[in-house]
C-alpha cells in the first residue's frame, strides 16, 4: 500500500502488494503451530483468520492498481476495511507473545498498547475529526512495525519459540 502511495508507480506497487499479501497470509501460517494451545485457540483462529482476510485484501488492492479508474475503490479498501482487520491481527498477535512469553513481555505490553492506540484513533478519525496530534500518537505503532520488531527478538526452533542467545547473556556460558 505504502509504495504505491508514494512512488505512485503500478508495477512496483502491484508487486509489493502482492508480495505483502501472501507474506501477511503466511506468517499466521507459520506461527499457527507455535501459538496452538487449549489457551490460545480462539485467539489464535481470530488472529490467523483476521492476517489470512487482511492479506486477501492487499492482494484485491494490488489487483485494483493495475486500472486506474479502481484506484478510488482501492483506497477505500485500504482506509475502511484493511486497517480493522490489521489492527485486530496485529492485537491478536500481541496477546498470543504475551501469554507465550516467547518475546520479552514490555514488547507484548507495547504492541498491545499501540494497537489499542491506533483503534482508538481510527475511530476518532472515523467521526471525522483529523487533527495532525493523532498522527503524532501513531508514532509508537510506527516504532513497533508489528512482525518485522517482534520476529527480530525472537528465533523459531522446532516447535518452539525461544529467546535468543542475546537476550540470554547470564546463561549464555554455563553450559558446556
Amino acid at each position: 500500500m505504502l509504495t504505491y502511495t508514494f512512488a505512485k508507480n503500478i508495477a512496483i506497487g502491484f508487486i509489493t502488494d502482492l508480495i505483502s499479501g501472501f507474506a501477511v497470509i503466511g506468517i499466521p501460517l507459520l506461527l499457527f503451530p507455535i501459538f496452538n494451545s487449549k489457551e490460545n485457540k480462539i485467539i489464535n483462529f481470530g488472529y490467523l483468520i483476521c492476517r489470512f482476510i487482511e492479506g486477501i485484501l492487499m492482494i484485491i488492492g494490488g489487483i485494483l492498481i493495475l486500472n486506474p479508474s479502481l484506484e478510488p475503490y482501492r483506497n477505500m479498501i485500504y482506509e475502511s476495511i484493511h486497517i480493522y482487520f490489521f489492527i485486530f491481527g496485529a492485537l491478536f498477535f500481541y496477546i498470543l507473545f504475551y501469554r507465550t512469553s516467547a518475546i520479552p513481555k514490555f514488547i507484548s505490553v507495547w504492541g498491545i498498547l499501540a494497537t489499542i492506540l491506533l483503534f482508538v484513533i481510527t475511530i476518532i478519525k472515523l467521526f471525522g475529526v483529523n487533527l495532525n496530534i493523532l498522527n503524532a500518537l501513531l508514532l509508537p505503532m510506527i516504532l513497533i512495525r508489528h512482525q518485522n520488531f517482534v520476529l527480530a527478538f525472537s528465533k523459531v526452533d522446532g516447535n518452539a519459540i525461544r529467546k535468543p542467545p542475546l537476550l540470554i547473556k547470564a546463561n549464555c556460558y554455563a553450559q558446556p
